[in-house]
């Protein structure tokens, strides 16, 4: 099999510091790459997801991007959103536009934004919002017992092209010492399949002068519990949702993520209600932690 070498970064993704947020690999001039081979690619790397940057097909768009878990390629996905514009910054890259890049994926244009510390940030896809019914609350409060879910903000499946059920509990406190085991986690693993969703987004508030508005816990679960580190997707969809219920903290606010996994993932939420559309912007660092070559 005849192959090729192209240029390759490993990034992590919502942190400015290396091994603290959630890692990336991003592989360049994939074109003429079939589906196949990207997807043994992803399964290769081991990563969470792996994205492959091609020219765009859409005038307006910098970029196209695809994206592999290790099993499935999603039409949308944050942390590699991210992550691919900082790796393709870092690449020399000049935007159409100052200040501004248009990535083009599987749900279509999304756009993103440099803010003035240097950080990216993207628009949030928009989302369908689902709320559970009565007796899926019931199961759902049974499953995170002895964690108490703040029904004050009803938990909802939201589908932004990566589905999640977000679910607030009382405290920060309470969302990390969440341990979903044995029967509990079956019931609750049940339930995220009948909601349609990848898993569970669990937050809770910290304390006035805390270190985030929020703590978050996103938890894929089946034959076990994989937690991911800091997870871009999962924050667009709880802005989302709060700005759907009332309940946002004010015109921004920010997210911690990967503490339980001894991570530091960091994500700042900017509801821009004055520009066209109102979008909300998900932001954060990246940093770049392994730059060479990738023989494909």
């Amino acid at each position: 099999m005849s192959s090729r070498t192209v240029q390759f970064k490993q990034v992590d993704v919502f942190t400015p510091l290396p091994f603290k947020g959630n890692p990336l690999a991003v592989i360049f001039d994939a074109e003429g790459l079939s589906t196949e081979r990207m997807q043994e690619i992803a399964r290769w790397t081991n990563l969470s997801e792996t994205a492959f940057l091609f020219p765009p097909t859409d005038p307006r768009a910098d970029y196209r991007v695809r994206i592999f878990t290790t099993a499935v390629e999603l039409p949308f996905a944050g942390h590699p959103t991210l992550g691919s514009a900082h790796a393709l910054i870092d690449a020399g890259y000049t935007p159409k536009t100052p200040g501004r890049l248009v990535q083009e994926c599987g749900v279509g244009l999304v756009t993103l934004a440099e803010r003035d510390n240097g950080e990216w940030a993207f628009a949030a896809p928009p989302a369908t919002i689902a709320p559970l019914t009565d007796a899926q609350n019931a199961r759902l409060a049974t499953s995170l017992a002895p964690a108490v879910i703040d029904f004050s903000a009803p938990p909802a499946a939201v589908d932004n092209g990566v589905p999640w059920l977000v679910v607030r509990v009382k405290d920060a406190a309470q969302c990390l010492a969440l341990s979903l085991q044995g029967s509990a986690r079956e019931a609750l693993g049940a339930l995220v399949a009948e909601a349609g969703t990848h898993g569970i987004a669990v937050y809770g508030p910290h304390g006035a002068g805390g270190v985030a508005t929020f703590e978050l816990r996103v938890i894929l679960l089946g034959a076990e519990n994989i937690e991911d580190p800091v997870t871009g997707s999962a924050n667009a969809a709880l802005a989302t949702l709060l700005t759907q219920q009332g309940k946002r903290p004010g015109a921004s606010f920010t997210v911690r993520q990967g503490t339980a996994l001894g991570r530091a993932g960091h994500v700042n939420i900017t509801f821009d209600d004055a520009a066209p559309g109102a979008p909300i912007w998900i932001g954060g660092a990246s940093v770049t932690v392994i730059d060479g070559t990738f023989r494909i």
